[in-house]
Parts: C-alpha cells; structure tokens; sequence
C-alpha cells in the first residue's frame, strides 16, 4: 500500500472493532458473565501483585500526562517540527477526549444479569490504557527514526503492562482495555493521514538496526503470542460462570489478563509496522525517499 492507504484501511479496521468489541462484550449477557467472573477473579491474585498494579496505575496522573505530553512536544520542537508537535498532541488529546466522552455520555452498560456492586458500573474503554497507548503512538512518531527502537522498548511495555494491570487491580475489563487500544489506534492512523497529506513523512532508505528487532521487536512480539494464544485456549477450554465460582473465575481472569496484554502487544506492534521506515523530516544521516501520496 502506498501513500495514506494503509493507515486509511487501519483506521477503519480499528473503529469497526471497537464497535465489535461493545457489541460483544458489553451488549451481551455472556460477555458480562465471562468479564464479571473475570473480576471475582482477580480477588485471588497475590497482594503483591495487586499493590504493584496499583502503583502503576496511580502514576497516571494529570500532573504526568501533562509532563509526558509536553516532553512529546518538546521533542518535535527540536526536531523544528511545529506541525509534529500539533500531531502527537493531537493523538493524547484526541484519544482521551474521545474515550472519556464515549464512557461518561455515549455508551450505556445496560444490566444484562442480575449483579450488585461494581460490577454494574460502566468503565468502557479505559482511560488508562488509552494515555498509556496514546503516549506510545505520540513518541513513536517524535523520537527520530534511528532512536524509534529505545521508545518502543520503554513506550511500548509500559502501555502492555498498564493493560494488564486494569484487570489485576479490578479498575476495569478486558473489552475496556481492548475498547482503548483501538481508539488510541484508530486517532493514530488518522493523525499520521494528515501528517501524509501535508507531505511531511519520508522513506528511510540506508540504515539497520538488528539490536532493535533481538530487545524489542522479538521478545514483544513473543510475549504478544503467548499472551493471546494462551488467552484463547484458558477461554476456550473453560465454562461459561454463570455464577461465582473460584475456580472458574480465576480461569477468567488468567484467560482476560493474558489477552489484555496481547491485545495492547499487538496494537502496539501494528502501529510499530505501520510506520516501519518511516519518519518525518530529514535527518542529515540518511538518505530518504518522499512516498507518494
């Protein structure tokens, strides 16, 4: 695919499974019992484990969203990018207005089964795990394309373990994180179309970096098989809970963290894909093709 195309077809495949993943998880009684039971679960993991959850995810703040998001642009300015610096700002604050918007007035989590407690709250898609993803997608666009391996490395299991931890700590659903990392997604495809239009990316001809594919590439493409595949196989060899039970809800949970995490592993990736040799700008130590668009 050549030009804007193959963000155009990403954006949409992202949205449409967004909606996928509302459908599906929310709007149907046996994805609020898996997503419940999930929740039951997660009462059984370690306190460790909880308490570094916690930790995590009480370190997105707006004190440091908004230091994150002002070393984004930073970076775009010394690169002399003004309309860089517009676009990574616009892919952080685009995600999260657009998640908090469709979580707070949009979509409704009707009462499907019967339940009390947190478990009736809507929390579709996390917050989050949409700064988290967002803030990746914002770097990787930033950071020149010879340092693009070094903010995958710290961006990008960062934004895996936020996922993860949602569910550890029982702040929201595998179909909230999922709900997230498409949204983030979907903006960043749409803001690097903008970015095409205006001209500003090039092709990245000279250069390799096998270190990038053997610490970063590789072991996060790993973990994202094993997460999803053993996900899928826990989810699929277990019964649906229709009623508390501690072995099945841990089943759940085990089976939705695992694919939290390769759900956020490998939007990651696709993005990481998308932008393979891509960059913005002209660095003077490569030697750069202008793609058509």
């Amino acid at each position: 695919m050549t030009g804007s195309t193959k963000w155009l077809v990403l954006g949409i495949l992202a949205f449409a499974g967004f909606w996928v993943t509302y459908a599906v998880s929310v709007l149907t009684s046996r994805g609020h019992y898996i997503e419940n039971a999930a929740l039951r679960g997660a009462d059984q993991v370690d306190a460790a484990l909880v308490v570094e959850a916690d930790s995590a995810l009480n370190a997105i703040t707006e004190t440091s969203l908004a230091v994150v998001s002002l070393l984004v642009v930073v970076v775009a300015l010394l690169r002399r990018r003004v309309d860089l610096a517009i676009a990574a700002s616009a892919i952080i604050v685009g995600s999260s207005l657009i998640t908090q918007v469709l979580k707070r007035f949009v979509l409704p989590r009707p009462e499907l089964i019967e339940v009390t407690g947190p478990y009736t709250i809507n929390s579709f898609p996390s917050g989050h795990t949409t700064i988290a993803m967002s803030v990746l997608f914002a770097l990787l666009i930033v950071v020149p394309f010879r340092w693009r391996g070094v903010a995958m490395f710290f961006g990008a299991f960062f934004a895996v373990a936020i996922g993860a931890h949602t569910l550890t700590s029982k702040w929201h659903r595998f179909s909230d994180t999922l709900g997230a990392d498409l949204v983030a997604f979907g903006v960043a495809c749409l803001v690097t179309i903008a970015l095409v239009q205006r001209g500003a990316l090039v092709r990245v001809v000279g250069g390799r970096f096998p270190l990038r594919v053997l610490f970063v590439v590789a072991p996060l493409a790993l973990s994202t098989v094993v997460s999803l595949g053993l996900g899928v196989l826990l989810l699929l060899l277990s019964e649906l809970p229709t009623a508390p039970d501690e072995v099945l809800d841990y089943n759940m949970y085990l089976a939705l963290h695992g694919l939290a995490a390769g759900a956020s592993g490998l939007t990651a990736l696709a993005f990481w894909w998308s932008w393979r040799r891509i960059d913005v700008g002209s660095p003077p130590t490569e030697h750069h093709e202008r793609p058509s668009r």
